[in-house]
């Protein structure tokens, strides 16, 4: 430690002012050099080859952040030539006197630091390069996402260089600053409350196969409804329908339900469940000659035989004559029923192998409610739209031909022309003769 001090003391000011010069042009140079010649050659070499993972690890910068290395290292192993101090690289003197000796220590320590947090940062970038190419070469990784745990190796990467980096400026063991974090269990535990429920209901929702990238899913209480388009370890980013970003933490999908739409779309079949309001003042028997009509549409021709022969024997049975026999009778809301039936029976864009249903619900102050329930064929949002509106427009318009009418509330203009139908006819003028 004399020697040290006795060295740079003997040395004068103008002396380690321009070694320090010097080494600050080495420097420069040397990160010019790394950056014109060394990433050039590389970039050439990765454009000039087939596999595409080199270009994910150019495109993250990985390269970029390693060549900030090299005019540290410049630095660090110069330093002492720039003072005129002739020691080992390791020797780094915290308890020399002089100004120039602890401009060696400090100057040595910082470019060690700086060294380790580089290669920190570079090993982030190469993770995220990893996930890049785990996206672009594998098939499953839409099912299998990583990039939650490369986001964990992260941060235990960061939290390594931090320890050793806080070890170096203090010139103390790494292992000393570990043994510390024992005591500090319980506050990293709060601090990385987040981190740690994110982590395990990743690995909870990769297991289970909860959600994919590309999944259409549903969360009311987080404002999301659209797909995921990115799954991280403490967020999962769901694009809406109106093309806004929902961040929505995690440990969310774990705590609190959501729907799931993959399902419906690898089944193959989207449901449709609507209602048709009947006006039930429009409900009747109908006559001989409307089931004559109705007997020609192809859709009801076989329903209208089997009625016709089941009716007639029903009715084959006489009361008494003070007794008026009960006669089972074809009304025009069961006909329909059975139309519509058969009428999705036969659509091209109704899937065949699921449920088809077609049902009354409890009547009410709107009317008889008709639902159809069944799925297209068709999973597309706006062809699912285009099916289910063009069934209902056919429906709708067909109605007058089985004499029913759908329910609906009285508009203005109802009111108006009721209220013209009531209002007194003006009376006429007299003709009076003389």
């Amino acid at each position: 430690m004399q020697h040290l001090s006795t060295t740079l003391n003997g040395v004068g000011w103008a002396r380690a002012l321009m070694g320090v010069l010097a080494l600050v042009v080495l420097a420069w140079l040397a990160d010019v050099v790394v950056k014109r010649v060394f990433l050039r050659l590389i970039r050439r070499v990765a454009a000039h080859t087939r596999s595409t993972w080199d270009d994910h690890v150019i495109n993250r910068k990985v390269f970029d952040r390693i060549a900030h290395i090299a005019p540290a290292v410049v630095t660090y192993m110069g330093i002492a030539w720039a003072l005129g101090a002739r020691l080992p690289i390791t020797d780094l003197e915290a308890g020399a006197a002089s100004a120039p000796a602890m401009l060696l220590v400090l100057v040595r320590r910082v470019s060690l630091a700086f060294i380790v947090l580089t290669t920190a940062m570079a090993t982030s970038a190469f993770l995220a390069a990893v996930d890049d190419i785990y996206r672009e070469s594998y098939t499953e990784a839409a099912n299998r996402p990583i990039k939650g745990y490369l986001q964990v190796v992260t941060i235990f990467v960061y939290v390594a260089a931090g320890i050793v980096t806080v070890a170096i400026l203090a010139d103390e063991s790494p292992l000393l600053f570990l043994s510390g974090l024992g005591a500090l269990t319980a506050v990293l535990m709060l601090v990385f409350k987040d981190t740690i429920l994110s982590l395990v209901a990743s690995v909870q929702i990769m297991s289970n196969d909860m959600i994919r990238l590309g999944d259409w899913i549903a969360m009311p209480q987080a404002h999301a409804d659209g797909d995921v388009i990115d799954i991280a370890l403490h967020t999962v980013k769901v694009q809406n329908w109106d093309k806004t970003i929902s961040t929505v933490p995690t440990h969310k999908f774990i705590s609190e339900s959501f729907k799931n739409w993959r399902g419906m779309s690898e089944s193959g079949g989207r449901r449709i469940k609507r209602a048709l309001h009947l006006d039930m003042n429009s409900i009747r028997f109908l006559s001989e000659q409307e089931i004559s009509d109705l007997s020609r549409y192809e859709l009801l021709r076989g329903y209208m035989r089997d009625k016709r022969e089941e009716l007639t024997k029903a009715n084959e049975r006489r009361g008494d004559e003070d007794t008026i026999p009960e006669r089972r009778r074809l009304t025009n809301a069961g006909t329909f029923r059975a139309y519509v039936f058969e009428y999705l029976k036969a659509h091209p864009h109704i899937h065949d192998g699921m449920t088809l249903l077609v049902r009354q619900l409890e009547p009410g102050p709107e009317g008889l409610p008709l639902e159809l329930y069944c799925f297209s064929n068709d999973t597309a949002w706006a062809s699912y739209e285009a099916i289910q509106a063009d069934i209902f427009d056919h429906l709708i318009a067909i109605l007058p031909e089985f004499g029913l009418r759908t329910f609906q509330q009285p508009s203005g203009s109802d009111f108006r022309r009721w209220a013209d139908a009531e209002a007194p006819a003006p009376s006429g003028s007299s003709d009076s003769g003389t």
